[in-house]
């Protein structure tokens, strides 16, 4: 045994169990499995361009040489990101915790109690933060989270509005940079006209459906915003306000001014910079405007016996029920991030957060009293933490370089100084001793901070966070068994296989994932020099190079921090390449009928109409209807979008000639990766004649799902689309015709490419295909022990699935079981459920991965075939049986009252291993109509405890 091979520890199944695993599906060796699964037209005639592997130690040794080149200065950059401290009883008992971020979206709600009452601490604290009425569960970053408030408002214009296309969206030049940025790639294709000024100078003309505000403004500068809103008001224009989450500690909230929307950032709350994400955006807005909200949201419900339990409400998933007609293609959240933010509000609680807002407001107000003893003078008249001096930029970078600080120079006469809540006194002194060299006056430093508070407008009055979670988990050892209480409550890989189709739940090696606590890589501002960051721009460049050629491309952007960023990333460059060849017209998205959700809402945000092509019975596209409508729109043809192998689990052979259709007629083939594991190594995007595909870092490339993100979505594309990859405002990405940003850091979650990154280096070109032709030998050896128990819905030409596949559910109706009657009895046997009724309603669609071991196989068979003969005892005449009543809980089991025609055995331990290690869902089946109708998405109030 190899015992430092990686590969060995990645992948599941031993050389021995492949043996036994081929005899059981009917193939000799893995190359006959290969060749029957994979169209040999399309297969990679050479390995991969990789480095050799590198075994977990080297790695380590490696990552850490590479952090070093990164320089830990000082940041006072802002521009929406400043240091934070992360307690340590969150970064061990969370961000460090595979019970935290190796569970799954909480689709399945009885499994996810834990983490849905964390996400739920998350949108109360925005709420009473915000002053809003509701809030969801999390967006990708600040800057997009704008963008979806820009939607938001355009989709709820008043009838009027609409009807005579009111289209100006006012954007105050106090935004952010980044976010202006985004606002202008994001604004174009949906026909929004942004109007960028100064907000004391609008005109509340009726040209206008909304607008945007900073608050406090990019540079620091506070303005009372309660006059411009009211006059808004007044005028029917809606206004949303970009506030930093610290700030609103001390400020009057957005919300009591009366704004629309607020959204933000959250990483001040307890989350590492690492070079510009992932961080939780939080957005917030009124209670009307509820049903066109993006993302996630979390709500109350009661489960079957009556008893509270937690869910996703609402339109958690609307993209996929609109599709092009849906206001977001948002598919994910950042759930991991949001639960530490959460967290650091229920460690802090209200006087917590007051101190800490109250400690980084004094070090501001110090420093700007020992800069005007030195004659500078400040500009800002109200502020929080930032302050702006007027100096000679060039001399002040000098010196502050000499001390390892970054400060943001605005111009060549101005300043910007954001403090943060690691400042301490002896910083500040310092900051004022690069000035004083600066004017070469004398300089006295202090011993104590300033007792003075400057906000200078609204002081916030209204109390917030009084909720008993928020006011009890202080200390340490609270706080630990806090978290412990929650995780128990949740399924995750560290319990048992998550074996959801298009969704790759595969091992997150704790040899990837720990270079994500070092200092050198999680504390770097995203808008450092270049020089200080040499590090991560050496990983990033290597991490473009392997992802270059593993796809086979010629170019690859980072910046994408989801799956659906990625989709609508590489639908812009397309558009962007079309218009650079004067076809404007080429607007036509053809999407077959199987696609994914987000598929059809991206191609909607890119301002592409959405022809929609046949499914054959087999699953896969049908040719000649696909032909037929790429002739008929081939002047105005934009792109195919497809997923390969298909979203039926099944690599179709006429995908060559299909890309070929598109070419033909002057359209771009964009390939959406969700399925990328089973193509590394043995085939590629660029092999079957796709121009851009994006790949899920979170699926293929092993970085986390975090209970529902972070995700990152990036794009590798052909030689023709690589000049039009996106840029950043503040540190120039992208090609030479770049478009404007997707998302607001310059590579978009850096910090957890680090993971991807490791996961290659180790892998090698070995290693990867190995894990390719595992997972598909993983479906296949799933496919056939379920043979005779359960139809497999679709399957390749020669009888094999890709890496999954789709199981037949519908007939038991027969019985009076529905899909998720099976999904809810998985649980009692210890599994998360499959991806349930995707892409066919009434269905399940597994996908292993290759990380699984047999033994975890053959238990997840051994529970899907007892299932099965618990189908067949089912009548539909009595729903009073064990499937129905899935799942059951302790509390069930353990009643005196027993009114089921089954034991309680049966019920709690149907088969002898689920006793070995028993989870135990902690409520029954969530309702989830009641939730709706009664919507609530914030902990009790505090009466509720009285």
């Amino acid at each position: 045994m190899k015992t430092d091979a990686f590969a060995l520890r990645h992948i599941g199944p031993s050389e021995n169990d492949q043996e036994h695993m081929l005899k059981t599906i009917g193939a000799e060796t893995m190359e006959q499995l290969i060749f029957e699964t994979i169209p040999s037209d399309i297969r990679l005639k050479t390995d991969l361009d990789l480095e050799p592997a590198m075994t977990e130690y080297e790695f380590a040794n490696h990552i850490k040489k590479l952090g070093d080149k990164n320089k830990m200065f000082q940041s006072y950059i802002g521009l929406g990101y400043n240091q934070a401290i992360i307690p340590a009883v969150i970064q061990r008992n969370v961000f460090e915790n595979p019970g935290w971020y190796t569970a799954y979206t909480p689709y399945q709600a009885e499994i996810a109690q834990g983490r849905l009452e964390a996400i739920l601490n998350f949108q109360t604290m925005v709420i009473e933060l915000t002053g809003m009425e509701i809030a969801n569960a999390s967006l990708l970053d600040e800057s997009t989270a704008a963008a979806e408030a820009m939607a938001l408002l355009f989709d709820v214009r008043t009838r009027d509005q609409k009807k005579n296309n009111v289209c100006k969206f006012f954007v105050s030049e106090e935004i952010l940079p980044q976010t202006l940025s985004v606002l202008q790639t994001r604004s174009t294709p949906i026909g929004v006209e942004l109007v960028i000024g100064n907000h004391e100078e609008f005109d509340f003309s009726n040209d206008f459906y909304g607008a945007i505000l900073q608050y406090p403004g990019k540079f620091g500068q506070v303005h009372d915003y309660a006059g411009f809103i009211a006059k808004a008001k007044t005028n029917e224009i809606k206004v949303a306000v970009g506030a930093d989450i610290l700030s609103l500690v001390k400020l009057t909230p957005p919300g009591e001014m009366g704004a629309d929307v607020v959204f933000g950032t959250t990483q001040r709350f307890g989350i590492p910079l690492g070079y510009g994400g992932p961080h939780a955006a939080y957005f917030a807005t009124k209670d009307e405007y509820k049903r066109s909200m993006p993302g996630r949201i979390i709500g109350v419900t009661i489960d079957t016996n009556g008893n509270r339990a937690l869910r996703m409400a609402l339109q958690t998933r609307e993209q996929h029920i609109k599709r092009d007609k849906a206001t977001s293609n948002i598919c994910t959240a950042q759930v991991l991030l949001s639960v530490m933010a959460g967290m650091y509000a229920v460690y802090h609680g209200p006087k917590g957060l007051q101190y800490i807002a109250d400690k980084v407001h004094a070090m501001a107000v110090t420093l700007e009293e020992l800069l005007e003893k030195l004659g500078y003078y400040q500009t800002n008249t109200a502020f929080f933490d930032t302050i702006v001096i007027k100096a000679d930029a060039k001399k002040v970078a000098a010196i502050a370089e000499q001390n390892e600080v970054n400060f943001y120079y605005i111009d060549e006469n101005t300043v910007s100084i954001s403090l943060n809540e690691t400042t301490n006194i002896s910083d500040v002194n310092k900051i004022a001793s690069i000035f004083a060299k600066v004017s070469g006056n004398q300089f006295t430093p202090v011993s104590s901070p300033s007792p003075l508070g400057r906000v200078g407008v609204g002081q916030r009055t209204s109390t917030f966070l009084q909720h008993d979670v928020f006011n009890k988990y202080h200390s340490e050892t609270a706080l630990m068994r806090y978290i412990k209480m929650l995780e128990r409550k949740d399924l995750a890989l560290n319990h048992s296989m998550i074996s959801l189709g298009s969704c790759t739940m595969k091992l997150n090696a704790a040899a990837e994932m720990l270079p994500l606590s070092m200092a050198q890589w999680n504390n770097i501002h995203p808008f450092a020099p270049l020089d200080q960051a040499q590090g991560y721009q050496e990983m990033l460049t290597k991490l473009v190079q392997q992802l270059n050629v593993i796809t086979g491309f010629a170019g690859t952007s980072l910046q994408p921090n989801s799956g659906a960023q990625g989709e609508y990333a590489g639908l812009m460059v397309i558009r962007a390449y079309h218009q650079s060849r004067g076809d404007f017209h080429r607007n036509i998205a053809l999407i077959p009928s199987s696609a994914h959700g987000t598929n059809p809402a991206s191609a909607a945000m890119a301002g592409m109409h959405v022809v929609v092509t046949k499914t054959l019975d087999n699953g896969n596209i049908d040719v000649d209807d696909l032909r037929e409508k790429a002739i008929l729109h081939s002047a105005n043809l934009s792109c195919l979008m497809v997923t390969y192998p298909s979203t039926h689990g099944v690599f179709e052979s006429a995908i060559k000639e299909i890309t070929q259709i598109i070419h033909d007629h002057g359209g771009q083939v964009y390939m959406d990766g969700a399925n990328m594991n089973a193509q590394v190594g043995l085939t590629n995007p660029a092999t079957i004649g796709a121009d851009v595909c994006h790949l899920n870092l979170h699926k293929t490339f092993a970085i986390p799902h975090g209970g529902g993100g972070p995700g990152v979505g990036p794009i590798c594309v052909a030689p023709q689309l690589v000049p039009f990859l996106p840029t950043n405002p503040v540190i120039p990405t992208g090609g030479e015709n770049a478009i404007t940003a997707i998302s607001a850091a310059p590579w978009g979650s850096a910090l957890v490419c680090l993971i991807s990154y490791g996961y290659i280096c180790m892998l090698g070109a070995e290693g990867l295909k190995k894990s390719t032709e595992y997972a598909i030998l993983n479906a296949n050896y799933i496919k056939e022990k379920l043979n005779g128990h359960y139809d497999t819905l679709y399957s390749g030409e020669m009888g094999r699935a890709a890496h999954e596949m789709i199981l037949e559910c519908r007939p038991f109706k027969e019985k009076g079981i529905e899909v998720t009657d099976i999904a809810k009895r998985l649980m009692d046997y210890g599994f998360h459920a499959p991806t349930v009724s995707f892409p066919v309603a009434g269905t399940m669609m597994i996908e292993p991965t290759e990380s699984e071991n047999l033994e975890e196989l053959d238990r997840f068979c051994d529970a899907m075939i007892a299932i099965r003969k618990e189908i067949e005892a089912a009548t539909i005449e009595n729903p009073n049986n064990v499937l129905k009543n899935a799942p059951h809980t302790l509390m069930m089991v353990t009643t005196d009252n027993w009114i089921y025609p089954y034991t309680r055995e049966q019920a709690a331990f149907p088969l002898d291993y689920v006793a070995d290690n028993k989870f135990w869902p902690t409520v029954r089946r969530a309702d989830e109509a009641y939730g709706d109708r009664n919507l609530v998405c914030s902990c009790a109030p505090i009466e509720a405890y009285i």
